[in-house]
């Protein structure tokens, strides 16, 4: 009970929780530009925007991940799991090109 109630605030932060498609694929690295995050390195080494990444996720294609915005911005945050070394934060960093 403890450890549900520790997951369940930080799922309520997020605006989706799309359920993934039995091909999801994985975040594997971030892209980063001035330290923001600007893409995502998928498991199939596909390299994709984060608005493609949002947009993937939110058809399933992408597992392991919910939707949350601030302002105007749509993201992806790993769905907690008492698990810490498959949070985004913990992904390496990876070279792509977006703005």
């Amino acid at each position: 009970m403890k450890n549900e109630k520790r997951t369940d605030l930080p799922k309520l932060a997020m605006d989706e929780i799309p359920t993934p498609s039995a091909d999801a694929v994985s975040i594997t690295g971030l892209v980063k530009k001035s330290g923001r995050i600007s893409g995502y390195q998928l498991s199939d080494d596909r390299i994709v925007s984060r608005e493609e990444g949002v947009s993937l996720a939110k058809n399933g294609k992408i597992k392991g991940v919910g939707i949350a915005h601030n302002k105007d911005t749509e993201y992806l945050k790993s769905i907690p799991d008492d698990t810490e070394d498959n949070n985004l934060s913990a992904l390496p960093t990876v070279k792509g090109d977006f703005s």
